[in-house]
């Protein structure tokens, strides 16, 4: 497990901007060494926010964007086209915006898909996606992301992984249907922590005071089971980016002075 760091700024603006110039640093670093990045996105006001905030930065160019992968750590699993979806957010704020590869970009199956209402179905599928793009050096049976994004719930959840339902006990499988989850709508996809934890990198966001009670929980050494985002963490960083009222709750030596 590596040491969480963390990064906490002044609001939920600046921490937006400040993660998307970081994330286009971190694509350009991983294409100029191996050709091409792998990125995992979250949905929810801070992902979004994040992916605004990309498509308004002068840097974005930087990027090429047709030599990016990009995946989804979750998905409500909702018609296609739904304005609630994940994907349909993110092509809002950002990928309509950019020239996206289409094959690249790895939306998670919606309920009115190729297995209709069956979640369950759906998750095996994209599982097999990310096991076809997975390369014998990497560490699971998805490839080895870059940087994978999770926003945290209020509860702590991070992707669909609320605490104590049957997703965040996963040990095997890569990708889970979520059935009653407490936050609408109820059906989801998601990916579970062995995968979450193949990443290189994984970021997670959280900005304002609705989040300070969750971060405080998983920064204290709580259990991954009760608290999904304290088993949330990447093979070579851990990166937690806050905002002044997400963070106000932690002792303030678990992070510099800004």
């Amino acid at each position: 497990m590596t040491a969480r760091q963390l990064v906490v700024h002044h609001d939920k603006a600046l921490m937006a901007q400040a993660a998307a110039a970081r994330l286009i640093t971190r694509i350009v670093d991983a294409q100029s060494a191996r050709g091409t990045a792998s990125v995992v996105l979250t949905g929810g006001r801070n992902g979004n926010a994040l992916l605004a905030a990309l498509a308004a930065s002068p840097a974005r160019d930087a990027v090429d964007w047709r030599r990016l992968d990009l995946w989804w750590g979750d998905e409500r699993f909702l018609p296609e086209g739904d304005a609630e979806r994940n994907v349909t957010q993110a092509r809002e704020a950002l990928l309509d915006r950019v020239p996206v590869d289409p094959s690249r970009v790895h939306a998670m199956p919606a309920s009115d898909g190729e297995w209709g209402g069956d979640a369950d179905a759906a998750a095996a599928a994209y599982a097999a996606e990310l096991a076809a793009a997975a390369r014998p050096e990497n560490h699971a049976a998805v490839p080895s992301f870059d940087v994978l994004m999770l926003g945290v719930g209020p509860d702590t959840h991070v992707a669909s992984l609320f605490p104590e339902l049957p997703g965040v006990r996963e040990t095997e499988r890569t990708v889970v249907g979520v059935h009653g989850a407490p936050k609408p709508p109820p059906t989801r996809i998601s990916l579970t922590l062995p995968a979450i934890r193949s990443a290189r990198e994984v970021w997670l966001l959280a900005a304002g005071e609705d989040k300070a009670k969750a971060a405080a929980i998983a920064l204290s050494g709580a259990g991954e089971i009760q608290a999904p985002a304290a088993g949330a963490y990447g093979r070579s960083r851990t990166l937690w980016l806050l905002d002044a009222a997400a963070a106000s709750r932690l002792p303030r030596d678990l992070y510099p002075p800004a």
